[in-house]
């Protein structure tokens, strides 16, 4: 399946008028850091455009605020492409600076790094702009979600350590994809790029719990679709399409719309919870406010949802054809030509 497959979305997503200024200043962040060195990684990682994709889902981010966001964005994907296939003893290390970076937001905003390498540096200095100016409750949400997120990495790169990869079956997969997504922390980033949070008997209710989750199933599913050729390239496995077709046999083709219909079918569910928002406002009894609250919390899965969507459709990083030193070191079981793991 083609990286340029689209799914109709009935609502369109703006793009921050900031973009160009703070992809400039992200870029020069990321050399400084030592997060690319190289001059082909550098053309790699530039050629993934994550800051499209922060304008894309955080358009109402003042430009600084957007800046932090695409430096915390370069620090998720580049810790996930530190995993070797071909060096499973890698790890162990992957668990120890996971757990570095976990703890990081329950101890106060700036406190050095136990576990030092270039990501948990970044991630100090990332998570002291994120935290500034947020309450306790938010700050508590975030931390438990982005948990979520890393443990759930560090499961998948112990299975494939194991050699147990591909034994996973379609139902354990999308529960595992939900969690490796991020999606929750990073609904939870949007409040925080806005200045507002969603009234927790809100967040509590069952609708936007099922709501968070019906988004991260929806994203997960279409980032493996735009994705499925280069990891298919790679040799990954953790793609809803590959285990489709290892469960069920078949051809790739009915592998793949499959998939296509998997995800139709979250996001048709996931629209169908947000057509009941006005009534669980009405249960809640939620004033004017709280009622504008709300709703910039639908907006920000509805921008989630749809920036994801139009970035993936063209960024580099799940190009399925490449040339060059960046892909030669995918084609070895590498997504990123520098070890970030250590110091």
């Amino acid at each position: 399946m083609p990286q340029d497959v689209r799914f109709d979305l009935p609502f369109t997503t703006p793009v921050s008028p900031h973009l160009e200024s703070a992809r400039e200043h992200h870029l020069r962040w990321v050399r400084e850091r030592g997060l690319v060195r190289s001059p082909a990684g550098f053309e790699e990682y530039r050629s993934w455009d994550l800051p499209q994709a922060a304008a894309r889902t955080y358009p109402h981010a003042p430009a600084d605020d957007l800046v932090v966001l695409m430096n915390w964005f370069s620090l998720a994907f580049l810790f996930d492409d530190q995993f070797d296939t071909a060096s499973p003893d890698r790890a162990d290390r992957i668990a120890e600076v996971a757990r570095e970076m976990i703890a990081t937001p329950l101890r106060p905003a700036g406190t050095a790094p136990r576990v030092v390498c270039p990501l948990t540096l970044a991630w100090t200095e990332v998570w002291a702009g994120l935290a500034h100016g947020t309450s306790l409750t938010w700050r508590t949400r975030f931390a438990a979600s982005w948990g979520r997120f890393l443990v759930a990495h560090t499961e998948e790169v112990d299975l494939a350590a194991r050699g147990l990869a591909g034994t996973l079956g379609v139902t354990e997969y999308a529960e595992l994809r939900r969690r490796t997504v991020g999606i929750h922390h990073s609904i939870d980033a949007a409040e925080r790029s806005r200045g507002f949070e969603v009234p927790p008997q809100v967040l509590g209710h069952e609708l936007m719990v099922g709501m968070r989750d019906l988004a991260a199933d929806t994203i997960g599913f279409m980032n493996d679709i735009h994705s499925f050729e280069r990891e298919r390239r790679r040799g990954d496995g953790h793609n809803l399409i590959a285990v489709l077709h290892r469960e069920r046999g078949g051809t790739w083709e009915e592998a793949s719309a499959e998939a296509y219909r998997m995800t139709r079918e979250a996001l048709d569910a996931y629209l169908e919870l947000e057509a009941g928002v006005p009534g669980m406002c009405a249960e809640l009894g939620l004033d004017a406010e709280q009622r504008v609250r709300v709703r910039m919390g639908v907006e920000a899965i509805q921008h989630w949802i749809g920036g994801n969507h139009e970035w993936a459709l063209t960024s580099g990083r799940y190009a399925a054809a490449k040339d060059g030193p960046a892909a030669a070191a995918e084609l070895a079981g590498r997504g990123a030509l520098d070890d970030l793991l250590v110091v």
